[in-house]
């Protein structure tokens, strides 16, 4: 139960750089080191989300 409370926090926490980037991106005054983390901070939270689903996928075998 542990693995899915943090699944869930990692989806929130994605989702909420989903928005925060399309923010940036939507007001052309943010510079491009600003975005470029935010993707930088999303694609890291996606590979945990990945990595997660895979070791649970893997403790259910």
């Amino acid at each position: 139960m542990a693995i899915q409370a943090h699944l869930v926090e990692l989806e929130r926490k994605h989702k909420i750089l989903e928005n925060e980037l399309h923010e940036a991106l939507v007001h052309p005054s943010v510079d491009d080191l600003h975005i470029c983390e935010l993707k930088r901070r999303k694609l890291m939270v996606k590979d945990q989300i990945e990595r997660l689903r895979l070791s649970a996928g893997d403790t259910v075998h």
